[in-house]
């Protein structure tokens, strides 16, 4: 007897899968172009088929997964690998490391505090920098 394959929105795969948070984060980036199924551009109601070839970005990384299965709902992350494939190369994980290795600009380390005085002074003439293309000189 022939059963046919589980077939799912993209949104809602990526979703169930564990690749977004939120089935509309994912319909968000499938939207932005941010998701491609076998290199082409789609909209968050193309289908998941299994054996497609999804690649999606995600900060600055782009995983690269084949869709094996359609799951009846959210899994959990144990059972993920059960219905996609991680094709991902491993110089994509690289970048996401060093990425998350540096600190955001305006981000303070945990635990810093607040900035002083003269810190928050540096910091208002970065960012005047950065905003204007020419630093501000406060009066003395």
């Amino acid at each position: 007897m022939y059963v046919p394959p589980v077939i799912m929105r993209l949104d809602q795969w990526l979703w169930a899968v564990r690749i977004f948070k939120t089935r509309s984060l994912a319909a968000t980036a499938v939207r932005g172009g941010r998701v491609k199924v076998n290199g082409a551009a789609t909209k968050p109601a193309h289908e998941a088929r299994p054996g497609a070839v999804i690649a999606v970005r995600v900060d600055i990384m782009t995983r690269t997964l084949r869709v094996i299965d359609a799951p009846p709902s959210r899994v959990g992350a144990k059972l993920a690998p059960l219905y996609v494939e991680d094709l991902t190369p491993p110089e994509e994980y690289e970048k996401q490391r060093a990425f998350a290795a540096f600190p955001q600009f305006g981000q303070r380390p945990r635990g810093a505090g607040r900035p002083t005085k003269k810190e928050r002074r540096v910091i208002e003439d970065l960012t005047a920098t950065v905003a204007e293309g020419e630093p501000e000189k406060s009066p003395a």
